[in-house]
């Protein structure tokens, strides 16, 4: 092959001289795409990986709308809380056990020599928010939000857990209004064929105080060498109770005239229930060979 010579000056391309040398190339060119390659555009495209919602985060999002359906409305609040609000307003003094350094992660910045901030352990300190800013009852709200706690691991804990915790304050409330709400809840969430039970149990911030608990999935509730509900047969799915007559107080409302009841569950164990894991652990191994199945 022979390649023209031109010069290139500031005007643009001189024209060619009669006495243009022509240089040999040893290189030969190719065609652009051999008619045996040629592309097959009927051949389908390759799949591409598409992503998913976190099995608890879709677990999170059939919960709010269950009780959505029931007439409550969804307010999130802060994950770094004042202990004001964690605390105090949930009527846990100042040498209740929660406070110390090995079940609660504070924040290490001092306020007059204190610690006043840290990561919230439940999400009922938004509760009170809510409250502080409903001049009036009703109030019907869930709070759903992530949590942080100084705890072992195993099974059916972590140290970090997604809570929703509900809360309805009104003319009239009864205890029965709340096992009517979580009853059709775990119907909603279960179905018909599980087994609920509540018993009796203590919280500072209700009264009286209940848990509720669901038959074990993995031995049907028989206890028998089972690891996941520590052979109980059982295993606490959420707590719940009639608002403390205190915290209605420090609300502004008037105990005398309005009740509430209070409730709160953890996604994760909701998950466990639902789709039968035996292990909490599996939801934030990363383990895409887990994940992909939801």
């Amino acid at each position: 092959m022979r390649i023209a010579v031109v010069a290139i000056t500031r005007h643009g391309i001189a024209p060619p001289a009669s006495s243009m040398k022509w240089r040999n190339t040893s290189r030969t060119l190719k065609p652009a795409m051999s008619t045996t390659a040629a592309l097959d555009v009927t051949l389908p495209g390759r799949p591409q990986t598409i992503g998913r919602l976190h099995p608890v985060t879709q677990t999170m999002r059939d919960c709010v709308k269950a009780f959505q359906e029931m007439g409550f409305r969804v307010a999130e609040g802060p994950e770094v809380e004042w202990s004001a609000y964690n605390f105090d307003a949930m009527r846990i003094p100042d040498d209740h056990p929660a406070r110390d350094m090995w079940d609660t992660i504070w924040v290490d910045t001092l306020l007059n020599g204190e610690r006043k901030m840290l990561l919230r352990t439940h999400t009922s300190p938004n509760q009170a928010r809510v409250m502080e800013r409903t001049p009036e009852p009703p109030v019907r709200v869930i709070v759903p939000g992530k949590c942080y706690r100084q705890e072992a691991t195993d099974a059916t804990h972590e140290w970090m857990l997604t809570q929703i915790e509900g809360l309805a304050v009104d003319e009239g409330v009864r205890m029965s209004d709340l096992k009517g709400v979580l009853y059709e809840f775990a119907r909603k969430m279960f179905g018909q064929d599980r087994k609920v039970i509540f018993h009796h149990s203590y919280f500072p911030f209700v009264e009286p105080g209940v848990e509720m608990a669901m038959d074990c999935f993995i031995c049907r509730g028989s206890g028998a060498d089972c690891r996941t509900c520590h052979g109980t047969g059982w295993i606490e799915i959420l707590g719940a109770g009639m608002v403390h007559p205190e915290i209605i107080e420090n609300a502004g409302y008037d105990s005398s005239r309005v009740t509430g009841f209070a409730f709160g569950l953890g996604v994760e164990r909701v998950a466990l229930l639902r789709w039968g894991i035996e292990d909490i652990r599996h939801f934030y191994a990363n383990d895409l060979r887990f994940l992909g199945q939801f």
